[in-house]
């Protein structure tokens, strides 16, 4: 069976061959990088990361880029409200982000642009633009893109112009000639750093956030290339708008496939940092070991939505305990290539050859490790954990991650925890007591307390 990928601009499942054979070229949409990353980012590089991997698995040799968003409206405010410059916020933040998705097994792509070194190519294709009649110079001195004139927008999203405008809000002096029109290059405002501004043909400014990715991909893969991906939130406008940009500039197609993962859910509402209900990978990952929260992810299909709760997490934890206790009955013979003629790999790899079907690829590891556990075949235990590669889990050692129990917490951290457990209790803080067996115990880790002191053993 050969490789099936949903493709958002058709709506249906389509067989993938690369345009270049044996090579796949694909880009995704990455980060503003004005803040720490939520769990909804986590979710979005982790369903590429799955791509990825796949794809090399499948013998394909892969170029993946992931751009950096390095300068944006929300950029330039939160640095003025910390008093440091644009630079040193991002790079701040850009290393804050390569270590949390880091500890989540995130492989990196294989480059990474920021928007500020793209500049000249962002001006070069809205020059192309306006030579085309498609990008008009506004009176209030940026320069915009002209919808209307594109045939063929809302193909992405499914929406046509005259649904586009039912919901349209007409801005005022906002120098567009139509309301659907999108900003291609902003006017330098006397309130923003210089840092924020380029001289150009255009005058000082700064680019807009959608001419960024057109540019970048292009200078990075191509003019056309295989695979486009980002969350489902992108799909419209960003992604529609990079369509419009780079097709009315070059006349071809920007992308083979465009592939949208789900958001993440909580209490029914999409995580967001505007709706103040998301949770940074940090703080998630305080309270769980990073291949639990790896695993929570990848155990869903990367389209479907993801909801997050403690209990999805806990439940997470228990069925990846599984699957390494099925390790930690025998040594997995090491190091030989996966016989995909085998029923078990067969199967994993059907699974994950119709759209990255990680659901059906975990339920083959799990009818896989219940035939170790009968068997104690370490040939078996070795395809297991070897699949479990292709999703990036189960590579670390069965017997500390169940000793652990998560995988997470150290023999020092759980003693540090009991001590002050000890402490709270001989100042009668009994709810802090209760309050770290609690946590203890949601990580895995059971207290025992006796006349000699309190001892500890990994949940059963």
């Amino acid at each position: 069976m050969s490789l099936r990928i949903y493709n958002t601009l058709s709506r249906a499942l389509e067989e993938f061959s690369p345009l270049e054979p044996g090579h796949v070229r694909m880009y995704v949409c990455g980060m503003t990088i004005y803040d720490l990353c939520h769990i909804g980012h986590a979710r979005m590089m982790m369903a590429f990361d799955v791509v990825q991997r796949w794809l090399k698995a499948s013998g394909l040799q892969v170029t993946y880029v992931r751009n950096i968003t390095d300068i944006d409206d929300k950029i330039i405010r939160r640095a003025l409200e910390r008093g440091i410059t644009i630079r040193a916020l991002t790079d701040e933040m850009i290393a804050a982000m390569h270590k949390d998705i880091g500890l989540l097994g995130i492989e990196p792509p294989s480059a990474e642009p920021r928007a500020t070194e793209y500049v000249p190519q962002m001006l070069s294709l809205i020059g192309q633009l306006e030579g085309k009649g498609l990008a008009y110079r506004a009176s209030n001195g940026d320069v915009n893109y002209s919808v209307r004139k594109f045939n063929g927008y809302g193909k992405l999203s499914g929406k046509s112009l005259d649904e586009l405008r039912a919901g349209e809000r007409v801005a005022v002096l906002d120098g567009k000639e139509d309301p659907l029109d999108f900003v291609l290059w902003k006017s330098a405002k006397p309130e923003e750093p210089p840092e924020a501004k380029w001289d150009s043909a255009f005058g000082a400014g700064r680019p807009g956030w959608h001419i960024e990715c057109s540019a970048m991909s292009c200078a990075t893969l191509g003019e056309t290339f295989d695979i486009h991906g980002g969350g489902a939130d992108l799909q419209f406008p960003h992604h529609e708008n990079e369509i419009a940009q780079s097709e009315g500039a070059t006349g071809k197609p920007l992308a083979k496939f465009w592939v949208h993962n789900g958001f993440v859910r909580v209490d029914n509402e999409k995580m967001s940092k505007s709706l103040g209900n998301f949770f940074t990978i940090r703080e998630v990952l305080q309270q769980y070991d990073a291949e639990t929260v790896r695993f929570f992810i990848v155990r869903a299909h990367y389209r479907s939505a993801l909801n997050y709760s403690d209990a999805h997490l806990d439940d997470a934890r228990q069925a990846l305990k599984r699957l390494y206790t099925a390790l930690s009955l025998v040594t997995p013979a090491d190091g030989a290539a996966i016989d995909w003629a085998d029923p078990y790999a067969a199967r994993f790899k059907a699974a994950m050859d119709e759209d990255f079907g990680t659901p059906e690829a975990v339920a083959v590891l799990f009818e896989l490790a219940g035939e170790v556990n009968k068997t104690r075949s370490a040939a078996l235990a070795g395809l297991l954990k070897s699949l479990g590669g292709c999703l990036g889990i189960l590579q670390g050692d069965p017997k500390a991650f169940l000793q652990a129990g998560a995988g997470g917490v150290d023999e020092a951290d759980i003693q540090a925890q009991i001590t002050a457990r000890t402490a709270a209790k001989a100042a009668k803080n009994f709810a802090e007591a209760d309050r770290i067996r609690n946590a203890l115990l949601a990580q895995g880790i059971v207290l025992k307390d006796s006349a000699a002191g309190t001892t500890w053993e990994a949940a059963q």
